[in-house]
């Protein structure tokens, strides 16, 4: 009887380990293809990169064993060192850059990458897709299925093994004049063996999630804070067509895209001195900042030793006389004063609310997004040599009432990116460096180039 379940429990086991080990599938193809390949080989297998295409894959090596191809993949210079002739044409054509060795690949796991080949060979372009999800969202559900199994198998083998135990000691038991023990499903459960089990798979869990958290630490995207002042970019990047980099200036002639002081402000502000939204209440914040006298048009001098006092006069005063223009008041009254007194504390907590508790100074504009410090990024290289869009990685700005952070700005977006960026090679004297590439473009070897071929996916590029 014993015999027979332990026979039961191995088969039992036996079977899973074969439903999970499935025969080869374009999806495992495509996960193996990602983590393995994607580095040096264009994901469309119709454009030559770091390596060459990979469309045809099968017809190129049909005059040889299956074998010849698995033994490729898993060490290209072994078999160039053997002397094997597709080996060595493949060789001559494209050192000195051997091919990485993966000879951990299983034969059905190259079989996966081989259909997922043909699979991405023969598709239809598709329209842009989505960095992040292509980078985190794919890999991810892809395994899931993998993972639940595993669990599953795990948790029935842990039960199937607790019976053979309790049946063990009942056989123990009978052997010694005792009474064989019958315990029910649930006092199962709350055995010791059980409750280890529990612990084990809780300790996992909470492993992987702690992992996973900690590779998420420092996303914002969708973060959209208040701000000091309630600048609308629908109103000024998209009806008013103020071009993004009139007020981010250094975004094309430094690493950072630098918020604008308030001088970047007040070469429109000195003139339109009323919001068509909001009146005189975010304005007036700008011109409490800098010192700017909206009643005699002028700049004030020694403006920083001038008391909270002596501001809150001025621009009372200013706040007050717009407040009767436009309700037509002959005297202000009560309700005028108190609208008055109203947004004059907007003004003041908009102002004060920073390191210095004074009215003068800088506006404390709240960061929206932010790298870590081990991540480089450089914005004049993106936008002048690159000649990237903002609204690239920044989403349409234009149509942004308050901003938010549009992109995960996470390593896989980044990097994919790079790999299905076109560069911009014409009329770029910068691109002129790479002749290889240009040669190649006229002669039609090549279609395109992009991020990744001119060095876009070396990890010094951006960690160092």
């Amino acid at each position: 009887m014993l015999l027979k379940r332990i026979c039961w429990v191995f088969s039992f086991v036996f079977l899973a380990s074969l439903a999970v080990q499935a025969a080869p599938t374009i999806e495992e193809g495509k996960n193996l293809f990602t983590a393995n390949c994607a580095a040096c080989h264009a994901k469309n297998m119709r454009d030559n990169l770091t390596g060459p295409a990979l469309a045809g894959l099968d017809d190129r090596w049909a005059a040889y064993p299956r074998a010849d191809l698995y033994a490729w993949i898993r060490n290209s210079q072994a078999m160039v060192a053997s002397g094997h002739p597709r080996a060595v044409e493949l060789w001559n054509q494209w050192k000195p850059t051997p091919m990485n060795s993966f000879t951990g690949l299983t034969d059905d796991q190259i079989e996966s990458i081989v259909l997922y080949i043909n699979d991405a060979a023969t598709a239809k372009p598709q329209g842009p897709v989505t960095p992040e999800a292509s980078a985190d969202g794919t890999e991810s559900s892809g395994n899931m299925w993998l993972f639940a199994s595993l669990a599953l198998i795990l948790a029935l083998l842990a039960f199937a093994l607790m019976r053979i135990i309790d049946n063990l000691g009942n056989i123990t038991r009978v052997q010694a004049g005792e009474v064989p023990v019958q315990r029910t499903f649930f006092q199962v459960l709350t055995t010791k063996g059980s409750i280890a089990f529990l612990v084990f798979a809780l300790t996992l869990i909470f492993g992987y999630k702690t992992v996973d958290n900690a590779t998420r630490m420092g996303r914002s995207q969708n973060y959209q804070p208040d701000q000091p002042i309630a600048f609308s970019h629908k109103l000024h990047a998209g009806a008013n067509k103020i071009d993004c980099q009139y007020c981010h200036d250094s975004a094309r002639r430094s690493k950072h895209s630098l918020i604008p002081g308030s001088n970047t402000c007040m070469n429109c502000h000195a003139a339109v001195k009323k919001g068509t939204q909001t009146g005189t209440s975010e304005i007036t914040k700008i011109f409490a900042s800098i010192g700017f006298d909206p009643i005699a048009n002028k700049y004030i001098p020694d403006y920083d030793g001038w008391s909270e006092q002596q501001i809150a006069d001025l621009y009372k005063k200013w706040i007050g006389q717009e407040y009767m223009s436009a309700n037509s008041l002959a005297a202000m009254n009560d309700a005028g004063r108190s609208a008055v007194e109203t947004q004059w504390e907007g003004v003041l907590k908009a102002l004060k609310d920073d390191s210095n508790g004074r009215i003068q100074g800088p506006i404390e504009w709240v960061r929206v997004h932010n790298l870590p410090d081990h991540a480089y990024f450089n914005h004049a290289q993106h936008v002048a040599i690159g000649q990237i869009a903002c609204q690239k990685c920044h989403g349409t700005v234009e149509e942004m009432e308050i901003v938010y952070q549009y992109s995960s700005l996470g390593m896989g977006w980044c990097i994919n990116c790079h790999r299905e960026t076109e560069v911009k090679f014409n009329d770029n004297e910068y691109y002129k460096q790479y002749a290889r590439y240009h040669e190649e473009l006229k002669a039609g070897v090549r279609t395109k180039v992009t991020v990744a071929d001119i060095g876009g996916l070396e990890c010094q590029k951006c960690h160092y």
